[in-house]
């Protein structure tokens, strides 16, 4: 029995030893419980903040600077300049520089004067159907305050705040993730598959092999990866089919634009499938990586569940990276708001640069590696 548990405990001690000296997947083992408990406990929060709100007086008085002044000092609002003009709050919902708007007709003092009935219009972007409802109770907290302190004043005075909500106006909580879903469905197809099926070559000792044959290294390279980007495309087709004939979802802007949006962001997640193959040294590890490294921040920080205005400040400056949080904004931009380039082009911007730089990067290190 004694001999037993002294082969039990040389053989654990053995086995740890070779736990520790794998690093890669030590680190990942040991970090990725603490990373998903960070993100989780700051990212889990439906509450929303820092409301941008288009304030449009289209004939200011003292009591609608009385009343931009109480929405300004509130803080959680951040005013949007607009022209006094109701038109201008088209493009703004549509680039997403506004997320509600407050519309006051002409003749706001003069009505509270006479005593009528002031009708103010509360305009909201429900295409997040959740944040929607929870900015316009927000709004309308303000002016039930603002109306409780100036009654005294004018007596018989009463606030009808009408409601209209854009682009989700029975607000289906559909229309907001089946968008949402093609990032995480395209970074499992590009970033992870990408990131295994590379870490397996080399492992398996398959690579070496094809490195001796007559293709060039980038020719490897973008042999393994390009069935990958057809099968991504494959992918966003079948769910906007899907989408629309199964659950309905809306439609409304150019399908070109979302396919273009689609294969930049389909190309992002295989630069970055091929950066993780290369700074990892096994597909374990690769896997790990790959979940940690795009399908929690596509999932958690994208924007995709949780809104990203209510996280902390340091968790919305990180969300910047997730390539998925700017590739959601088109799809829903085009799908839910149709958006078009004019109003989506600083989104296809940005990850044209995360994909030069990531491709750029990945072919540095797969270089190396392969010296």
């Amino acid at each position: 029995m004694r001999r037993a548990l002294e082969a039990l405990g040389a053989f654990v001690v053995k086995e740890f030893r070779h736990i520790l000296r794998d690093r890669q997947t030590l680190i990942i083992l040991l970090g990725l419980p603490v990373a998903q408990l960070i993100l989780f406990g700051f990212a889990l929060r439906t509450d929303v903040r820092d409301i941008r709100l288009a304030f449009v007086a289209q004939a200011p008085d003292y009591e609608t600077a009385a009343l931009r002044t109480r929405f300004e000092r509130n803080g959680r609002f951040t005013l949007v300049d607009l022209t006094p003009a109701p038109g201008a709050l088209d493009a703004a919902f549509r680039s997403g520089r506004a997320d509600v708007a407050l519309v006051i007709a002409p003749g706001l003092a003069a009505g509270l004067r006479g005593g009528e009935p002031v009708e103010l219009q509360v305009i909201a972007d429900a295409s997040d159907p959740n944040t929607g409802s929870t900015m316009q109770t927000h709004v309308l907290a303000v002016l039930r305050a603002w109306e409780q302190e100036v009654t005294p004043r004018a007596a018989g005075v009463t606030i009808e705040p009408r409601i209209r909500m854009l682009f989700n106006p029975t607000l289906e909580s559909v229309n907001l993730f089946v968008p949402g879903l093609i990032a995480p469905i395209l970074t499992i197809v590009t970033a992870l598959m990408t990131a295994i099926s590379l870490s397996r070559e080399r492992e398996r000792g398959t690579m070496e092999v094809l490195l001796v044959s007559p293709l060039h290294p980038w020719q490897v390279i973008v042999g393994k990866v390009a069935p990958y980007l057809l099968l991504a495309f494959v992918n966003v087709v079948s769910v906007l089919v899907a989408a629309w004939l199964v659950f309905g979802v809306p439609f409304r802007g150019a399908l070109v634009t979302l396919m273009a949006g689609s294969t930049l962001y389909a190309m992002v997640g295989l630069a970055l499938g091929v950066l993780i193959a290369a700074v990892t040294s096994s597909q374990l590890s690769a896997m790990l990586a790959a979940l940690m490294g795009t399908m929690m921040p596509s999932t958690l920080l994208s924007g995709m569940i949780f809104p990203i205005p209510s996280m902390p400040t340091a968790l919305q400056l990180l969300s910047h990276l997730v390539p998925a949080r700017w590739f959601i904004e088109i799809s829903r931009g085009v799908m839910l708001k149709g958006a078009g380039w004019t109003e989506l082009w600083p989104q296809f911007v940005i990850l044209a640069l995360m994909f030069t730089a990531l491709v750029s990067l990945a072919i540095r290190k797969f270089s190396v590696r392969l010296d």
